[in-house]
């Protein structure tokens, strides 16, 4: 099995369950910044001297983006073939993040004044994590559809990533004292 199909030499890409776009439609934009976020979260990973615990997060947070990835390059005339935390985003999905947010915050006390990035290296990646996901966010408004959990799982997601990098720097300041 090769890598290269030569599918998409001439500027397309394909959708899952079937369909081709310009590899420059939103589509593909907003996949690409999301993929990217993905890689990100695994700098954040390869810095955090094998943490168990960020590495279970992140592993987590990585698998959740496929999910997410599935549904927005899915066609609208196959949105019928997406399952529920498998190729679809769930409101679940987004409770959990919420959930994550909440016991991280409550590990640490919020910054008193505005951060500036780079306290630690898993703490800068997951801070530049989160600008990508930002990102992300911002794309998958334009092809998101009604009733999707893609947009408030992103925006749930960035402030994950900020509670995390906090989080981070927080064990950090702790391990110095």
């Amino acid at each position: 099995m090769r890598i290269y199909t030569r599918a998409g030499d001439d500027g397309t890409t394909g959708l899952l369950f079937g369909g081709r776009v310009r590899k420059d439609a939103p589509v593909p934009v907003a996949c690409g910044d999301v993929d990217e976020a993905q890689a990100a979260l695994g700098l954040a990973r390869s810095a955090a001297d094998r943490d168990p615990e960020l590495d279970a997060l992140v592993v987590g947070l990585q698998r959740q983006l496929w999910v997410l990835m599935a549904e927005v390059s899915t066609a609208a005339d196959n949105r019928e073939k997406l399952r529920p935390g498998v190729t679809l985003v769930t409101a679940e999905m987004v409770e959990g993040l919420e959930t994550l947010i909440d016991d991280l915050a409550a590990r640490s006390d919020p910054p008193a004044e505005f951060v500036v990035p780079g306290e630690t290296p898993s703490a800068a990646f997951l801070d530049l994590a989160r600008t990508v996901v930002r990102r992300a966010e911002r794309n998958a408004l334009g092809v998101a559809v009604d009733g999707s959990q893609v947009v408030p799982y992103l925006n749930r997601l960035s402030d994950l990533l900020w509670t995390m990098a906090r989080w981070r720097e927080g064990q950090s300041l702790t391990a110095r004292q």
